[in-house]
């Protein structure tokens, strides 16, 4: 019996806390599983298990091997495993977290072409509007929107997104357009508020490099992106949502873009998930799927590199719209 095949019949011993079990389960004669235990302890030199006539239990030595004995065989089964689904495709249930607006916008209109490329993922789309931690909520990966900071994830950026400051046409013939940044203090603004923290999230500027957050007067607040645009649509203020979701209506003329020459800065989109040394096929094909897509979407400006422990920072108005307002530690 090799070494690995012994370790499977120590930890099967220890895990059915019987040799006559693990013979059992293992299709062995018991003499064969005792043999091999007692080889491994003389290789080691030390005693695994105490026996007694009514049960086994682990020495330290033994409980100490066992944790080795038994990362080392899930691993050796997880990468047998990924041989295996690459040939028969990717398959299983894969947990995904993303913006709403996200998707809502893109990635539902598009799941008939994920489903047809991979027909043996079952996906279900989260898409609410708090971080949520990978680990405890079993999330296999997210989307998500802002710059990223080191952490224990790992970040693929697969886009960019824009932001608009827009009016409608009706509120523009009612107040004027506003030609400087001087002049938003005779405008009113929706303004979006944290539905964790109550913060009105201000309007913000790239000026000459520099970020810059204005103040503008409002009477309405909301803390829901679609209800942020159509507060907007219907005359209420200004509104500086992603211009992803705000680009049919300006097309259309029902909203339209002011103050193009002081835009806010674009902030990237990254596709987050957990580190480890071999990435799931079901999360690189979603992986993958989702930076194909977004790279198609000349909007959402495609842009593909590799980002290793990344986490995002405190967010702005625009994170907040998308349901991103504060982040906890490994959270997402």
């Amino acid at each position: 019996m090799d070494r690995f095949q012994a370790m499977q019949v120590f930890t099967r011993v220890v895990d059915s806390n019987s040799f006559t079990r693990a013979a059992d389960s293992l299709g062995l004669p018991r003499a064969t599983v005792t043999t091999a235990v007692q080889n491994l302890e003389n290789l080691l030199q030390v005693r695994l298990l105490n026996r007694t006539t009514r049960r086994i239990s682990l020495t330290p030595d033994g409980a100490a091997y066992y944790e080795r004995c038994a990362r080392i065989l899930a691993d050796l089964e997880e990468a047998e495993a990924s041989f295996r689904e690459v040939a028969r495709g990717p398959k299983g249930r894969l947990r995904i977290d993303v913006p709403a607006p996200v998707g809502r916008l893109v990635l539902i209109p598009r799941m008939c072409e994920f489903h047809s490329r991979y027909p043996d993922i079952e996906l279900a789309i989260g898409m609410g509007d708090r971080p949520v931690d990978l680990v405890r909520e079993s999330v296999d990966c997210v989307i998500r929107i802002g710059e990223l900071q080191d952490s224990t994830l790992v970040a693929r950026r697969i886009g960019t997104m824009e932001t608009v400051t827009c009016a409608s046409p009706d509120y523009i013939e009612r107040h004027g357009e506003p030609v400087a940044l001087a002049d938003l203090q005779q405008h009113r603004a929706v303004h979006y508020f944290s539905s964790r923290t109550g913060r009105i999230y201000d309007l913000d500027f790239v000026v000459e490099g520099e970020v810059t957050e204005v103040k503008v007067p409002g009477k309405v607040s909301v803390n829901d992106a679609d209800a942020y645009v159509t507060c907007g649509l219907q005359g209420f203020g200004i509104i500086q949502p992603p211009r992803f979701m705000v680009q049919a209506h300006l097309q259309s003329g029902a909203l339209r873009e002011v103050l193009p020459q002081w835009r806010p800065s674009p902030m990237p989109i990254s596709v987050v998930y957990l580190q480890n040394r071999h990435l799931s096929p079901k999360v690189r094909a979603f992986v993958d799927w989702a930076a194909e897509l977004f790279g198609r979407c000349p909007i959402l400006g495609g842009c593909d590199q590799t980002c290793s422990k990344a986490e995002p920072k405190d967010g702005d108005m625009r994170q907040a719209i998308l349901g991103l307002q504060a982040v906890e530690a490994g959270s997402y």
